[in-house]
């Protein structure tokens, strides 16, 4: 690993993800001394530290999410909505989660790739399927809870690693 590379990143897919949820997590950036790099392709607000980064790609689909998956690790941290993004990064073995708090798994990312399409062909074929259900309080809760139990995890086996 070069000199300047963080042990791990926290990697974010910053164009839809919640306000709320990049908040908590600038929050224990640095509370932690953790590296966190949003991934966008619009220009974005963030806060002036060393820690945070802003990487803006190109417009066009799935920019950021080539720019993620070609430069996060298996020890990286990886937050999205995103289910292809997050089907890929799982195959690389790093670790991915969603905004509302859920941990992506092998068995679970296929599940949701297979309703993703599924709802995507009914939506192609005129029928309106509605959407998500709007970001609120309980969200951002289980989000911040399932972060900080991934945080610790990963903070452990890194401690474990170095001796």
């Amino acid at each position: 690993m070069a000199e300047n590379t963080p042990p791990f990143i926290i990697w974010i897919d910053a164009d839809a993800c919640p306000k709320v949820v990049k908040e908590v997590v600038f929050k224990t950036s640095f509370r932690l001394k953790l590296p966190v790099y949003l991934v966008a392709n619009s220009h974005m607000f963030i806060p002036q530290s060393p820690l945070i980064r802003l990487i803006q790609v190109e417009k066009g689909a799935d920019m950021a999410d080539f720019y993620i998956v070609g430069h996060a690790r298996p020890q990286d941290l990886i937050i999205t909505a995103d289910i292809p993004l997050a089907a890929l990064v799982v195959e690389r073995e790093a670790t991915a989660i969603n905004p509302r708090g859920e941990l992506y798994t092998e068995e679970n990312v296929r599940e949701r790739l297979s309703m993703r399409d599924f709802m995507q062909g009914l939506r192609d074929s005129g029928v309106d399927t509605g959407g998500p259900a709007p970001f609120g309080a309980k969200d951002k809760e289980r989000f911040t809870n399932a972060f900080n139990r991934i945080l610790t995890r990963i903070l452990k086996a890194k401690a474990t690693r170095s001796f």
